[in-house]
């Protein structure tokens, strides 16, 4: 069972898809790594233990100081979500494709009796996809991450290319390889809801923009209130319920929280009033609308 309320990480590394300027802001405010952990700290103490981040390099920072200190970071888990696009789009500018390859798969591409030269040889896809799982989690060494998640820009053009082995390789890594769930973030949650009913992917938890005005919702607001209406097997966790600042909290939230269906809602804040404010307004509207 996933924790009700989870806190992501957009706004440590400055996300923001409606101002430019609070996005400058942000990269000012979380230059330094104490500034990231003091947020995560405040969100502890506010009740909330779920942590769903990118593969930043900075996280590997934030990990190494929750190793150092595992008494107060005991109970923290870690979502994480894969792979980073950014990284991987600059580390191809600078160093090309087999550059990036070199430089995020473990040891030799080229050489043919290491998997990772094996992998690229043979054109093994899915064992290629392995290598850069494990690189990625690599950070997150010692660390609770009981979901790990595809990331969108991955899930929606792999569910374009009609690519749906993959989707069922990488569940069943995660789940041997790390005893983990998997996790799939995507812009389109009919249809990913649908391909996992297709190919056999059980109880999939599938994170998706859910929000009363429809951002960044691929397909309609009605088809979406169906899917998480129905008796359709499947985990939602709802992301972007305030539509990047369009909505206020208390009538995103009022929204959000008369779907039972919907495990986890996630949101970024950072100061512990904001904190406090929308965890009140998740659990609050969940007791009122489903008691």
């Amino acid at each position: 069972m996933m924790d009700r309320v989870i806190l992501g990480d957009n706004q440590f590394f400055a996300v923001n898809h409606l101002s430019d300027e609070r996005s400058r802001a942000q990269a000012i405010r979380f230059k330094d790594d104490k500034a990231i952990i003091d947020v995560l700290d405040a969100a502890m103490d506010c009740g909330i233990k779920t942590f769903m981040c990118t593969t930043h390099d900075r996280i590997a920072h934030i990990c190494d100081y929750m190793r150092k200190n595992p008494e107060r970071y005991a109970d923290f888990k870690f979502f994480p979500c894969m792979p980073y696009a950014h990284k991987y789009a600059n580390a191809i500018t600078e160093l090309g494709i087999l550059g990036t390859l070199k430089a995020y798969m473990p040891g030799n591409i080229f050489s043919v009796t290491g998997k990772a030269g094996i992998a690229f040889l043979k054109k093994d896809f899915p064992s290629m996809m392995e290598l850069l799982v494990d690189a990625e989690m690599k950070m997150f060494e010692g660390m609770n991450t009981p979901v790990i998640f595809l990331q969108n820009v991955i899930v929606d053009l792999m569910l374009g290319l009609g690519t749906d082995e993959m989707f069922v390789h990488f569940a069943d890594y995660i789940r041997s390889r790390y005893n983990a769930e998997p996790g799939f973030i995507t812009m389109n949650m009919p249809r990913m809801v649908d391909l996992c009913q297709r190919v056999g992917i059980s109880s999939p938890i599938i994170c998706s923009s859910i929000n009363k005005i429809g951002f960044r919702m691929s397909g309609s607001i009605a088809e979406y209130e169906e899917y998480l209406t129905s008796d359709r097997e499947f985990r939602p966790m709802a992301m972007q319920c305030l539509a990047a600042g369009a909505l206020r909290p208390d009538e995103a939230m009022e929204y959000v929280t008369r779907f039972p269906k919907i495990e986890s809602v996630l949101f970024g804040a950072s100061t512990k009033p904001h904190i406090l404010q929308t965890k009140t307004l998740i659990e609050e509207g969940f007791a009122r609308n489903n008691g």
